[in-house]
């Protein structure tokens, strides 16, 4: 093993492209599949949402949902044995937590290039993750 291969590599994938794309880079640091974790962050639910108020939607049927397209987009062979998790909440908070759930060795993650008051207003996640993670974060830019 070399000192750029990792055992555990997390990419948090938002369903964009630019996070999809995250994970050919990511594959590149493991030597199996086995040893990427996927993991998708479901926002809270607003208690006055329709599907909320009628009962027709919850959080684990939103998860159930969330791993089915992921394991329709991670179909390829290349991906068999990808782990991949949903959670629910501050997608910057699970994301650190979760990697050290895992003992993640290193944090792939796109970043969106927002700039200005967007930047400003919503934060970065990938700023967050890079000053808070406990392992070496790779942030892919566009």
């Amino acid at each position: 093993m070399t000192w750029l291969q990792k055992n555990r590599v997390l990419v948090p994938i938002d369903f964009s492209e630019e996070s999809f794309a995250a994970l050919q880079p990511a594959r590149e640091f493991v030597q199996e599949p086995s040893q990427l974790y996927v993991l998708h962050i479901l926002s809270h639910l607003h208690p006055a949402e329709p599907g909320v108020v009628w009962n027709t939607i919850d959080d684990e049927t939103r998860k159930k949902h969330a791993l089915e397209a992921l394991h329709e987009r991670l179909k390829d062979s290349e991906y068999q044995g990808v782990h991949l998790a949903i959670l629910v909440g501050d997608p910057s908070s699970k994301i650190i937590d979760y990697a050290q759930e895992i003992n993640a060795d290193l944090i792939v993650i796109p970043s969106h290039g927002r700039t200005g008051l967007s930047r400003f207003f919503l934060g970065s996640v990938a700023e967050r993750v890079i000053r808070f993670a406990h392992c070496p974060v790779v942030v892919l830019r566009k």
